[in-house]
């Protein structure tokens, strides 16, 4: 069991943020375009210069490479990469077919080429990917944010039993009020001028 720390982050003259994901808990946050919430999730996933204290349970960020933080601490970007012809090379392993069951995908989609592939079905193998490594905490940025309703319960589900079931923190970055309702016990706001506040 996880906790994620974040202690007095700050970075490009936002900041400094402090507050405590629980294992197995959801953060919900939301906030303007340009805010910097995609900034505050690249600065926990050491992927932008920042002062302050990132734990996961008793490690700290700093006693870790960059690429070993990321290990446990695992990023979702809004849009993913996709940098080999076909979809199979992207993965280290054959993904758990219960888990591409879930998600809706084809049964045979490791074997199709990326230029075939749908901007949803990048995203759910996106997550799928990210899954395979089992990072002990997730920054989400709007991991449904391309996907029709059908799909965004799908994920949703997927990603909840994931926490639940590795009593992993979780951040979820998301425009949408409701699913933040939904996916989050607790919920945040970045402000235009870089403040956070508690939502009720």
């Amino acid at each position: 069991m996880s906790s994620l720390k974040v202690e007095n982050l700050s970075f490009l003259q936002r900041g400094p943020y402090s507050f405590e994901v629980a294992a197995g808990a959801v953060l919900g946050l939301r906030g303007a375009s340009g805010a910097g919430k995609t900034l505050l999730l690249r600065a926990i996933a050491d992927l932008e210069p920042h002062d302050g204290s990132l734990w996961l349970n008793q490690t700290a960020c700093e006693d870790l490479s960059g690429p070993q933080w990321r290990q446990r601490v695992a990023y979702l970007p809004a849009e993913s990469l996709w940098w080999y012809d076909r979809v199979g090379q992207h993965f280290s392993m054959a993904p758990e077919p219960q888990w591409s069951q879930q998600l809706g995908l084809d049964s045979e989609v490791m074997n199709w080429e990326v230029s075939r592939l749908s901007t949803g079905e990048k995203q759910r193998l996106a997550i799928l990917r990210l899954l395979q490594r089992r990072p002990h905490a997730l920054l989400l940025d709007e991991p449904t944010a391309s996907l029709d309703s059908d799909s965004i319960g799908r994920v949703e589900k997927f990603l909840l039993d994931y926490l639940a079931q590795n009593s992993a923190p979780a951040i979820w970055v998301s425009h949408d009020q409701a699913q933040l309702e939904r996916v989050s016990a607790s919920r945040m706001e970045i402000l235009a001028g870089g403040e956070m506040r508690e939502l009720i």
